[in-house]
């Protein structure tokens, strides 16, 4: 058969190149781990980042995105209050579905016990709280138990997440008391961290009715926060200052605790961009690891090379069969390297109880990424291969 009629079929190509680099497996496995190592991180980062997004869509999806909150604007001082009538008059907008409050109590600080330094609070929030509360922010008790009509009028207190663990509380059997507004307090129950009302988690929780019999609260809310109907939202936002004072609408600042969430998940993107580039990075050093190594390759096989030119192989075989070695080289170490990243997604999801969220895009864009590399890192191997004279070749024998 002439040099003109050889043939070299695609499954040739892939049985000649898988012959290659069987023939030199520990440089072919360290020269696939560099490819190994960039896909395994460019996975690894957009697979934790969606599945991050994923656990935040997940945790608005449950806690709803329809809750504005009302507070005084940051004019005004820490301790400044809403009008007292704030809660009935956005109760009267067609669209607010919920309403409910808080209102700091001042000059009050609550402690494990009388005995400790009353300049040492911790950072800690005395409110007032309404008994609609929970529902209204989607919030859940820990331990123990909610405020209720009956409770909110004696000596009882429900800490925030952050709050019990300050207080060095841990159990709410009925026999637990702080020390709060100079008076002693009975620890009913504990919340669960809110995510919508953060400042809940370092607030100690008491009855309307309580606080204003025994600790002089006056009835004026701080923070006030309400369910609007999700349609709506835009326009009970615009409402609600002129609502809450008719005085001073400038005064009364408004907010979507949800937009805070939405804002995380922004900046989780912003920082997976970061480090795809830094992924590119390592896939790029593993892309010049397999084109030294083919590089290395072709002068070691030169007799190899002008043997099967002088049988007839031409040289776009030669270098369709180093270009294939490069292709598959790269492409086992995409494979080696989606696989890792794969588990290092599942392993860190399944580790902060987020669900598992890896986009098909990634494992295609996986595939496509070794091709292109090892295409590009054998190229010039393979055309170096295909221009060795044979009789030159077959001299280095």
């Amino acid at each position: 058969m002439s040099a003109g009629r050889s043939r070299l079929r695609p499954r040739d190509t892939v049985r000649v190149a898988f012959s290659g680099l069987r023939a030199r497996p520990l440089r072919a496995v360290l020269s696939a781990l560099g490819i190994a190592v960039g896909i395994a991180a460019m996975v690894a980062v957009v697979g934790i980042s969606a599945s991050s997004r994923e656990q935040v869509n997940e945790q608005l999806r449950s806690l709803g995105t329809n809750l504005l909150t009302v507070a005084p604007s940051q004019s005004f001082v820490s301790t400044a209050q809403l009008p007292a009538e704030s809660v009935d008059m956005v109760a009267r907008l067609d669209d607010v579905e919920s309403v409910s409050a808080v209102g700091i109590v001042p000059d009050a600080a609550v402690y494990r016990t009388d005995e400790i330094d009353p300049n040492q609070t911790g950072s800690i929030a005395v409110s007032a709280a309404r008994t609609d509360l929970l529902d209204t922010v989607s919030a859940t008790v820990a331990s123990g138990r909610w405020l209720d009509d009956a409770l909110s009028a004696f000596p009882a207190v429900v800490l925030g997440a952050d709050a019990a663990e300050l207080l060095g509380v841990s159990r709410t059997d009925g026999d637990v008391q702080v020390w709060l507004g100079g008076e002693w307090f009975t620890v009913a129950g504990v919340l669960d961290p809110v995510p919508l009302a953060p400042e809940l988690d370092t607030s100690a929780l008491i009855g309307w009715p309580v606080a204003e019999s025994l600790l002089g609260f006056d009835g004026a809310p701080t923070t006030v926060y309400q369910r609007v109907d999700e349609t709506a939202i835009d326009e009970v936002r615009t409402l609600l200052p002129a609502t809450v004072d008719p005085a001073a609408p400038e005064e009364v600042a408004v907010s979507r605790p949800s937009d805070a969430l939405a804002a995380q998940a922004a900046t989780d993107e912003t920082l997976t961009t970061l480090l795809l580039a830094l992924g590119g990075v390592a896939l790029l050093v593993g892309g010049i690891g397999v084109a030294n190594t083919m590089v290395i390759a072709v002068l070691e096989r030169r007799s190899e090379v002008g043997l099967r030119r002088a049988l007839g192989a031409t040289r776009a075989h030669i270098r369709r069969q180093f270009l294939g070695e490069s292709v598959l080289l790269a492409t086992l170490g995409g494979v080696g390297g989606a696989l890792l990243g794969g588990a290092a997604t599942a392993a860190f999801a399944s580790g902060r109880d987020w669900p598992f969220a890896l986009p098909v895009w990634v494992l295609a864009g996986a595939a496509g990424a070794t091709i292109v590399v090892g295409a590009l890192a054998g190229a010039y191997p393979a055309a170096r291969a295909a221009r060795m004279p044979p009789t030159a070749a077959l001299s280095a024998v």
